[in-house]
């Protein structure tokens, strides 16, 4: 794990550092050998040199970004965006489904 995206988790808000642990272990759950850093001053997650997930925390919610979407069926009630990457947005209080948000990142990531 790369120590500045440690501390930019630790660095947040506690609801929103909660948050994005548990979505960086997801995907590590999902992309073992994912490489992270921060770029654009937002914790980057690649699969063989290519985006695969990013973490975007803003002041009411954390953002999640799945790349590579365009064969996924993501429900709508929970993602936006353009076919080719999809975007979640988590609020203060809201579960997250690690299982499946798991498989969806595998999918995704799955022909890098």
């Amino acid at each position: 794990m790369n120590q500045e995206v440690t501390e930019f988790i630790e660095a947040l808000e506690p609801w929103q550092s909660e948050l994005s642990e548990i979505l960086r272990e997801v995907v590590y759950q999902a992309i073992p050998d994912a490489l992270e850093r921060m770029q654009y001053k937002k914790p980057h997650f690649l699969k063989n040199g290519k985006y695969a997930a990013v973490i975007s925390p803003s002041k009411a919610a954390v953002s999640f970004t799945i790349f590579h979407t365009s064969e996924l069926n993501l429900p709508a009630e929970l993602f936006d965006g353009p076919p080719e990457r999809k975007t979640m947005k988590l609020r203060n209080g809201d579960m997250i489904n690690r299982t499946q948000l798991a498989e969806w990142i595998s999918q995704a990531s799955g022909s890098l």
